[in-house]
């Protein structure tokens, strides 16, 4: 089987969102080559630009810590230390402080305008001068981007008010679906490409309905699904609509330590303490 080159793969992980149903892509294969990420702005890297791939590539065999910290917010650790919190309200992931931390505006529990200043890097799921939230972010080993979805406001939906959030890490692909409101379309997948971790709301009405997200997620058929958002939702309604194909594990402790040699053979879904 004749396997692509990274320039290929590279354009296919960054298809334009805007491509139609009919011109949809393979799905990304989340190449991590820091220096040919296009548009892609290097926050932390200080040695000369020939260099950094080469800083990037020293990481892809490392290990990923993903913590539940609570609500919607797990606290994904890089092997070079970059600790970033997802849907960052304060109240969950501040202790200790990471480094990066991602924000959805459906509501207070998933942003926070008051952000402690010893926090690097803020990225909003929504522009606040409008029209959508554009992140394409390297820092040290992990390259972050976003793929704009609606929010709804009201009784309708508000335009490119979410995000979902990619990082690209030690060869993993990790996603965080946010606070998202509606079905995806074919150029949302195309433009997430592969997911091996998904990190998915299961509250079943304030985002989306179970049957909905179950949908989504058995669509992007990811390696490990991390449930998050539950409220009062039973995991079994959850779980029981995944069907066969997808296993359960219920783990003790709030973290996980994963590689890209350790995902599970069978797409599985983990429920990690405190969900």
């Amino acid at each position: 089987m004749l396997r692509p080159s990274a320039a290929v793969l590279l354009t296919l992980a960054f298809w334009p969102f805007a491509a139609s149903a009919q011109e949809e892509p393979p799905p990304s294969r989340c190449v991590a080559i820091a220096e040919a990420l296009p548009s892609a702005t290097y926050a932390s890297f200080t040695v000369p630009k020939a260099q950094t791939s080469q800083l990037a590539q020293a990481f892809v065999d490392g290990d990923v810590t993903i913590t539940y910290a609570g609500h919607s917010t797990y606290v994904i650790e890089t092997p070079a230390g970059v600790r970033i919190a997802t849907d960052f309200s304060g109240v969950y992931g501040a202790d200790p402080l990471p480094r990066v931390v991602t924000m959805n505006k459906a509501h207070r529990t998933h942003y926070s305008d008051h952000v402690d200043p010893g926090i690097e890097y803020v990225l909003r799921g929504w522009n606040p001068d409008g029209g959508p939230a554009r992140h394409a972010l390297v820092v040290d080993d992990v390259y972050i981007r976003n793929v704009p979805t609606d929010i709804r406001n009201g009784g309708d939906l508000g335009k490119d008010g979410n995000s979902i959030f990619i990082f690209e890490v030690a060869g993993l692909c990790i996603g965080h679906l946010g606070h998202l409101h509606h079905r995806l379309e074919d150029a949302h997948y195309g433009a997430i490409g592969r997911l091996d971790i998904l990190m998915v709301p299961i509250d079943g009405g304030m985002t989306l309905s179970l049957d909905r997200m179950t949908e989504i997620t058995a669509r992007l058929y990811s390696s490990m699904i991390l449930p998050m958002h539950r409220h009062s939702t039973p995991i079994s309604e959850f779980t029981g609509r995944m069907g066969d194909d997808f296993a359960v594990e219920f783990l003790s402790g709030r973290s996980l330590t994963v590689s890209l040699k350790t995902l599970p053979d069978r797409p599985t879904i983990i429920i990690l303490e405190g969900v």
